[in-house]
C-alpha cells in the first residue's frame, strides 16, 4: 500500500483488524441492515479418551437496528454439546440450547434448541480443513422450526507450520442453511465468517471476528453482521 512517498505492508492481522473496522460501517449503509455483538464464553473438558463435553455462555446485543446505531440487548443463550470422537477426522455431537429472548422482547418466545452433528475435518499439511453437517429443532410455543446446516471451514496458524503458545491463527467458514416449518415457506440463509484467534496458553484462547449473514436471500433478504469475540477455555 502506498501513500506518496509512503510505502506500508500490511499483514494478514493488521488486514483482519482494518477489515474489522471498516465492515461494519459499509455494512449499515445496505438496506435491512442489523449489526449485532456477541461475545461468549465456552468450557471444554475431556470426560474420557474420545468424549468430551462443551458448555457455552453467549449474549446478544444490537450495535445497529432500525436505521440507527443503538446498544440494546437482545438474549442470552446457554447451551453444552457432549461429543463423541469416532477417529482422528471424525467426531459425532449432541446439543442442548436454551435461548432467554422473552425477558428483552416481550413480543418474542424463548427457545429451546437440539442440536444433532457429524463433523469431518481433514489437514494435509499446514492447513486443516473441516465439514460439518447438523440438524436442528428449535422448539417455542407457537411452533417448531426444523433446520438443515452445512458448513466448510478453514484454519490455520499465521507463523510456521504449527500453532505455539503466544501464536495466532486464522479462521474462516461458510455455512449454508434451509429452515422449514408448519404453514410456512423454506428459508434459505448463507453465512460467512472470518476469526482471527491467539493461543495464550496450553488451555486458553482468545478469538474476534465478523460474521455476515444472508437470511431469507430468495424471498426478502436480510443482512445481518455480528462482531464476535470468544474466550475459549479448555481442562
Amino acid at each position: 500500500m502506498t501513500f506518496g512517498n509512503f510505502h506500508f505492508r500490511l499483514g494478514p492481522t493488521a488486514c483482519f483488524c482494518v477489515a474489522l473496522f471498516w465492515f461494519p460501517a459499509i455494512l449499515s449503509a445496505q438496506s435491512n441492515f442489523t449489526g449485532f455483538i456477541e461475545p461468549d464464553v465456552s468450557v471444554n473438558y475431556k470426560v474420557a479418551r474420545n468424549y468430551d463435553h462443551n458448555f457455552k455462555l453467549s449474549t446478544r446485543t444490537f450495535f445497529y437496528d432500525d436505521d440507527a446505531y443503538a446498544i440494546r440487548s437482545r438474549q442470552i443463550d446457554v447451551a453444552h454439546f457432549s461429543k463423541l470422537k469416532l477417529t482422528d477426522d471424525q467426531s459425532l455431537a449432541l446439543g442442548v440450547q436454551y435461548r432467554f429472548r422473552k425477558a428483552f422482547e416481550s413480543d418474542r418466545e424463548n427457545e429451546l434448541r437440539v442440536t444433532q452433528q457429524y463433523n469431518l475435518t481433514f489437514k494435509p499439511n499446514v492447513v486443516r480443513f473441516g465439514q460439518r453437517f447438523r440438524s436442528e429443532q428449535r422448539i417455542q410455543t407457537s411452533r417448531t422450526v426444523h433446520r438443515f446446516r452445512y458448513r466448510f471451514a478453514v484454519d490455520f496458524p499465521l507463523q510456521g507450520e504449527q500453532l505455539d503458545v503466544g501464536e495466532t491463527y486464522l479462521v474462516t467458514a461458510t455455512e449454508a442453511l434451509l429452515s422449514v416449518t408448519r404453514n410456512a415457506g423454506p428459508q434459505y440463509d448463507q453465512r460467512f465468517h472470518l476469526d482471527l484467534g491467539i493461543l495464550i496458553d496450553s488451555g486458553i484462547r482468545i478469538q474476534t471476528g465478523i460474521a455476515y449473514r444472508l437470511e431469507d436471500y430468495t424471498n426478502e433478504t436480510e443482512n445481518i453482521m455480528f462482531i464476535n469475540a470468544s474466550l475459549i477455555l479448555r481442562l
